[in-house]
C-alpha cells in the first residue's frame, strides 16, 4: 500500500527559513470516499496504474467510513485501488497533498482498507510479481473440482465451463481474496462462515491454450450450502453469486442457476432457496424457473382452471373473493420434481396466470389485481377482511420514502385505553395508499418478468394460448 504526499517537502527544503503552514481553513468538511476512491480490476501488470483497464462501480463506497461516509484530514486525496484478475490480491495507491487534523480528526485509511481487502492487500512490488508468479491460481482451484453437465439455455461458447469445488483448502483461500468484491459490488453482503460443514463453490471459467497449456480464466461464482432437512434429506441454499463486472450481461449468473438446479435434481435435493437474493437475481430466478414449469405437465390444468375462475368471477364490487393459489398436490409435485421451494412456486404461479390472460380483457386482469391485492393485504396485515389489529404506518427512509412503511399491532379486544394509536379516517385512506403502492410494485415485477418469458419461451408458451 503506497501513501504519497505531493510537493510539499521540495518547497520546504528550498527555503529552510520559510515555515510551511499545514492546515485546512475553518472546520473540515471532509470528502465522501465515491468522490476520491477508485477501484479498477487488472488482468496484467501493464494495467496497473492505467485508468484506461476495468473500473469497478461499487455500490456504495462511503459506507465503509464510518456514518457519514467521509474521509477527514486530508487534501486532495486520491485513493487507486488495482485488484488483479489473476490472484485478486489488491493494491492501494494513495496520494495526498498535506494532511492535518481540521476538527474532525485524520481518517486512518489503512485499517478502513484493511477492512474491506485483508490479507489479500500486498504492497506494489508484490502485487506486481502476482500477475507471474500466481498465473496458475486458478487453474490449482479447478484442478481439485468437477465439471457440471448442464442443459442450459446459454451454451453458445464452448470453452465457458462450471466447476464445482468444495470450499476448503486452496478453494477456501480463493474465497477469501473474493471477499472484497463480494462486499463492494453486492449491497448488504457478508462473508460466509468457511469453517461450517456444507459449504461449496460453482466456479464460471473459460478454458483457453497457450503453447499447449490450458489456463483458467475466472468469470464469476456462487457460493452454496447444504443443510439438513428433517427427517433425511438436504436443502441447498444459494448464499452468493457475483458475475465479475467485465463478463456481466454474458449470460454466466443465468448459468450458474442453471447449474444448481441440474445439481439439485440429479442428487434429488429437497429443494432450492436463495438467501436474501437482490432484485434482478430474483427477476432472472423467477425467469427460469417459469421456462422449466411450463415443461410440467400438471402445469397447465391447474392454469386452466384458475384462468377459467378470473375470466368468470367479478371482483370489481368485492361481493365475492377469488384466492391465486395451486393445489397443494401441484405444490409438491413441483418441489419434488423441479426442486422450487413453495414460496417461489407461488411467486412463479402467479407470473404463469398473467401470461395465460388476455392483456386486453379488462374484467380478467382487474379480477387478477385483485387477487394480489388481496394476498397482499393478507400477508402484511393478517387477512382481507379484518387485519388482526395491524396497520400501516408510514415510516421516513432514506432508501424509498414514497413505498417505506412499518407494520403496527394491536392486541384486539384490549382495554381502549391501551391502545397507543386510534385509526382515524385519514389513517385509512393512507393505508389503502401505501398497500396500492405496493401492490403496482409487484405488478411491475411480474409483467417485467412475463415479457421476459415471452420472449425466451415462445415454443412453451404456445400451448398457453388457448387456455
Amino acid at each position: 500500500m503506497a501513501l504519497k504526499q505531493k510537493g510539499t517537502d521540495a518547497a520546504a527544503a528550498a527555503d529552510p527559513k520559510k515555515r510551511r503552514r499545514v492546515g485546512f481553513s475553518g472546520i473540515d468538511a471532509g470528502v465522501e470516499a465515491n468522490e476520491c476512491m477508485k477501484v479498477f480490476l487488472a488482468r496484467n501488470s501493464d494495467e496497473v496504474g492505467s485508468e484506461d483497464c476495468t473500473s469497478i462501480q461499487p455500490f456504495d463506497l462511503n459506507h465503509f467510513f464510518g456514518e457519514d461516509g467521509k474521509i477527514y484530514g486530508y487534501k486532495n486525496l486520491k485513493i487507486n485501488v488495482w485488484i488483479s484478475a489473476i490472484s485478486f490480491h489488491g493494491y492501494a495507491d494513495i496520494s495526498f497533498d498535506e494532511t492535518s487534523d481540521g476538527g474532525k480528526g485524520i481518517t486512518d485509511l489503512n485499517t478502513v482498507l484493511q477492512s474491506i481487502f485483508g490479507e489479500s492487500l500486498v504492497e506494489k512490488e508484490e502485487f506486481m510479481q502476482t500477475f507471474s508468479k500466481e498465473c496458475e491460481y486458478i487453474r490449482d482451484v479447478v484442478t481439485n473440482g468437477s465439471a457440471i453437465k448442464h442443459n442450459g439455455t446459454n451454451e453458445s461458447d464452448p470453452a465457458v465451463e462450471i466447476v464445482r469445488v468444495e470450499l476448503q483448502g486452496v478453494a477456501a483461500f480463493l474465497y477469501s481474496r473474493l471477499v472484497p468484491l463480494v462486499l463492494l459490488l453486492v449491497e448488504g453482503s457478508t462473508p460466509i462462515d468457511i469453517g461450517e460443514h456444507g459449504w461449496e463453490m460453482l466456479l464460471v471459467v473459460k478454458r483457453t491454450t497457450q503453447e499447449s497449456v490450458s489456463k483458467f480464466q475466472l468469470l464469476g461464482f456462487a457460493a452454496v450450502h447444504n443443510f439438513y432437512h428433517y427427517p433425511e434429506s438436504t436443502r441447498l441454499r444459494i448464499s452468493q453469486i457475483l458475475v465479475l463486472p467485465p463478463h456481466q450481461g454474458e449470460g454466466h449468473g443465468l448459468r450458474l442457476l442453471e447449474a444448481i438446479n441440474s445439481i439439485a435434481q440429479s442428487e434429488n435435493i429437497y429443494d432450492v432457496t436463495i438467501e436474501d437474493p437482490s432484485d434482478y437475481l430474483q427477476y432472472v430466478r423467477s425467469s427460469i424457473d417459469c421456462l422449466r414449469l411450463l415443461t410440467l405437465d400438471p402445469i397447465k390444468p391447474a392454469l386452466s382452471a384458475m384462468v377459467s375462475s378470473l375470466k368468470e368471477t367479478n371482483l370489481s364490487k368485492r361481493t365475492c373473493s377469488l384466492k391465486m393459489v395451486p393445489p397443494a398436490d401441484l405444490t409438491e409435485t413441483v418441489r419434488q420434481k423441479l426442486k422450487i421451494n413453495k414460496k417461489q412456486f407461488l411467486r412463479c404461479w402467479e407470473i404463469l396466470i398473467y401470461l395465460s390472460l388476455d392483456s386486453e380483457d379488462r374484467k380478467s386482469m382487474d379480477n387478477f389485481r385483485a387477487c394480489i391485492y388481496d394476498r397482499t393485504k393478507g400477508e402484511i396485515l393478517g387477512g382481507a377482511t379484518g387485519t388482526n389489529g395491524k396497520r400501516l404506518v408510514q415510516m421516513s427512509s432514506s432508501v424509498n420514502e414514497e413505498v417505506s412503511f412499518a407494520v403496527y399491532w394491536t392486541q384486539e379486544g384490549g382495554d381502549a385505553d391501551d391502545q397507543t394509536v386510534e385509526q382515524q379516517p385519514e389513517d385509512l385512506k393512507t393505508q389503502e395508499q401505501q398497500l396500492n403502492e405496493l401492490v403496482d410494485n409487484q405488478m411491475e415485477e411480474i409483467v417485467g418478468v412475463a415479457k421476459n418469458v415471452s420472449s425466451r419461451g415462445k415454443d412453451k408458451l404456445a400451448d398457453l394460448a388457448a387456455l
